[in-house]
């Protein structure tokens, strides 16, 4: 095998480092020469204990690209750790429970000790089963929370999460009277019960909650929590949406209240152009991954790669990471902060991922404005 200079590209070492586990199972040739008096013998080759995870990822079909880009991730992730005794198992779920299932089973009878994956709430309970009853952690890039514990992790960012972090944030500035706006589905509702069990726990009254038809109009939603609200206002109102429909509630909550409050949004205004044309959300707060950490991660991967990775490649890292971590141990780390690709990430005993997530203003350029940089989640 060649010898990596230090001009190697990234992607040449990961792929040379990919494969060395592959070439070490390899019979070699005995040498060609011998001691005098003893007879010729080829030394053993020390075998390495290699320990197998399984990685449920969308291989096929519409949901191809966004699996390859994980599996890409989860690689890096493994040449990160420089850890010669991991092997992972990727299994296409064909992005349906059925698939999901299949590979599991797959993974695990191959002696798979933990998984990274799959990607839905509805994949994940359907692997969720034959986890547990084989003692393996599984790492679920899903970000609803309704599979989590018992063995199960969810590490997207939760909707609780990002409303507990963005409220707490605005409160620190000097919040006390909240409001949301939000569709009335699962996403909504827990944004709400967030707020609703935050708040109080920050010695602030409970919020004015609107949940609106997902394709309701938002400009009366917001007339709706001002009528509510009163003549005492609201200090920070909190937009469940996107889009038209966040452009829409900001417009007209910059009028219909008495003063104008914080805005407030949620980790998808990152990726969203609609918020930052829309001079109404300027300086509207929202979270997100620590910028540095994924400039980083975005940088390792493109140059194993050749392509920036999609946003969720870096779930993928962290389930990855974790996952090895939980089978090389036999036992799942929590309570242990990681460096994972979006920011500190650690697994708590819920079966729900916490993050460091860093709080940004809305800019009108379009590149957000760092406010609060990314605490180590669990912290005192």
């Amino acid at each position: 095998m060649p010898v990596p200079s230090r001009r190697t590209p990234l992607r040449h070492l990961l792929r040379l480092a990919l494969l060395f586990p592959l070439a070490a199972c390899v019979a070699q040739a005995p040498p060609a020469y011998v001691t005098p008096g003893y007879p010729a013998q080829a030394a053993p080759l020390p075998e390495i204990p290699r320990t197998r995870v399984g990685l449920l990822l969308p291989l096929s079909g519409s949901n191809r690209p966004l699996g390859q880009a994980m599996l890409n991730a989860a690689q890096l992730a493994l040449f990160d750790q420089n850890d010669p005794g991991v092997e992972f198992l990727p299994r296409d779920t064909a992005s349906t429970s059925s698939g999901a299932a299949q590979a599991a089973q797959s993974a695990l009878g191959e002696g798979a000790r933990a998984l990274a994956g799959p990607l839905t709430l509805n994949e994940t309970a359907a692997v969720a089963g034959q986890a547990r009853a084989a003692g393996a952690p599984v790492m679920a890039f899903t970000s609803d929370a309704a599979q989590a514990g018992n063995g199960v992790w969810v590490l997207g960012t939760t909707p609780a999460e990002q409303a507990e972090r963005v409220a707490a944030a605005a409160a620190e500035a000097g919040a006390r009277r909240f409001g949301l706006i939000a569709p009335d589905d699962e996403f909504g509702r827990r944004l709400a019960a967030a707020l609703r069990s935050r708040l109080p726990a920050l010695g602030l009254p409970a919020p004015i909650v609107v949940l609106q038809a997902r394709l309701g109009d938002s400009a009366a939603a917001a007339r709706d929590l001002a009528a509510q609200a009163g003549p005492e206002g609201l200090d920070a109102v909190l937009l469940g949406l996107g889009g038209e429909r966040a452009r829409a509630a900001a417009q007209t909550l910059s009028t219909a209240l008495p003063a104008k409050p914080r805005l407030l949004g949620t980790v998808l205004w990152a990726q969203d152009p609609a918020v930052a044309q829309e001079p109404a959300l300027a300086g509207a707060w929202f979270p997100g991954p620590d910028p540095a950490t994924r400039a980083g991660f975005d940088q390792r991967y493109q140059s194993a790669f050749g392509e920036r990775p999609p946003r969720l490649a870096g779930v993928a890292y962290d389930a990855a990471a974790l996952a090895s971590r939980a089978a090389r141990v036999g036992m799942t780390p929590v309570g242990e902060a990681m460096l994972g690709a979006d920011g500190p990430v650690r697994l708590g005993p819920d079966g729900i991922a916490q993050h460091g997530l860093a709080i940004f203003a809305v800019d009108p350029s379009g590149e957000p404005r760092l406010v609060q940089p990314a605490p180590i989640p669990g912290a005192s």
